[in-house]
């Protein structure tokens, strides 16, 4: 934190009075321009472009109860060796009882290990078992937590109860990057997006998610478009760069290039990265893969071309 930054959280006053004092969110010029922005067309060479830039920023996810080795072990050969010579994901995301499974699978790849780690997806639970859980997968070979913040107490004006878990886990993360879930769908306001995302970036984010994924409405462009002004404000502030990741909801490559278009003209190029932008999904890379085939083949895969999620 810069000095000017530095006493933000001091007390419960001094951060309440931040983040009330940020400007408002136009709520009808944010859904404007992000519709605006989502008409964007490209083409030939630049879609194809952008189709290779989005697979390298996926987050293949698998997150449900029935999640099994084998099926972990599938999705990261697939996140390795998408196909068709595509580049490799970011990263896997798994529960953090599978993460070890992941770590050995991907060992030596390049693709990272993600885990929702703090009682994912609701956050509720105690500060100790956070702690543990983000500590637990971090051992077994996370090399990213994505936390979920305790929305009850956000909304509630706990300021500092969400300021304190977030600090927490980020020491317990270690060298593991953390990225942190506001749950928009859940925040009812833009102003709260704002919000929230500036409370987790002065907390030592090093990455804004949107969402969960289990509840609507998850990754929105309006709420992308907010969260993306929020970083670039908070690096010509600080000085630190803070990524984003868009979550729940993006399953075309439509979708995808539509963020892409967000990311360029609101935050800039130096966010148009993996290490900087990622794209949290389940289905999403199929999609890509097909538009892939079809801009390098002219014909459209059939739907058992590609391994099924």
């Amino acid at each position: 934190m810069t000095t000017s930054l530095a006493d933000v959280a001091a007390s419960d006053a001094t951060l309440r009075a931040f983040l009330h004092g940020l400007p408002g969110v136009d709520r009808v010029g944010a859904d404007q321009r992000a519709a605006m922005l989502g008409t964007r067309s490209i083409k030939t060479t630049a879609k194809a472009q952008a189709i290779d830039l989005a697979i390298s920023m996926v987050d293949l996810t698998t997150l449900e109860g029935a999640d099994t080795h084998g099926k972990v072990r599938a999705m990261c050969t697939k996140a390795i060796h998408p196909g068709g010579g595509a580049p490799r994901v970011a990263a896997v995301c798994v529960y953090p009882d599978l993460v070890s499974v992941a770590a050995e699978a991907v060992k030596g790849s390049g693709v990272k290990v993600a885990s929702v780690a703090t009682a994912f997806p609701s956050g509720r639970s105690s500060l100790e078992v956070k702690v543990s859980d983000t500590a637990l997968a971090v051992a077994a070979g996370a090399d990213e937590i994505d936390m979920v913040i305790d929305r009850g107490a956000f909304l509630e004006g706990d300021y500092v109860k969400v300021f304190e878990e977030i600090v927490a886990v980020k020491a317990a993360c270690g060298a593991a990057h953390l990225k942190v879930i506001l749950e928009t769908g859940e925040l009812a306001t833009y102003d709260n997006v704002r919000r929230a995302s500036w409370l987790a970036m002065i907390a030592g984010a090093d990455f804004i998610k949107t969402s969960t994924g289990k509840v609507a409405p998850a990754a929105t462009l309006p709420v992308t478009l907010i969260m993306l002004e929020a970083v670039r404000d908070f690096r010509d502030a600080t000085g630190r760069q803070v990524g984003v990741k868009p979550a729940g909801g993006i399953r075309t490559t439509k979708d995808a290039i539509k963020n892409l278009v967000l990311v360029n003209e609101t935050a800039g190029e130096d966010w148009l990265t993996p290490d900087w932008f990622r794209l949290g999904a389940s289905s999403l890379l199929n999609d890509l893969l097909m538009q892939r085939e079809k801009l390098a083949t002219g014909r459209y895969a059939g739907p058992d071309y590609f391994t099924l999620d």
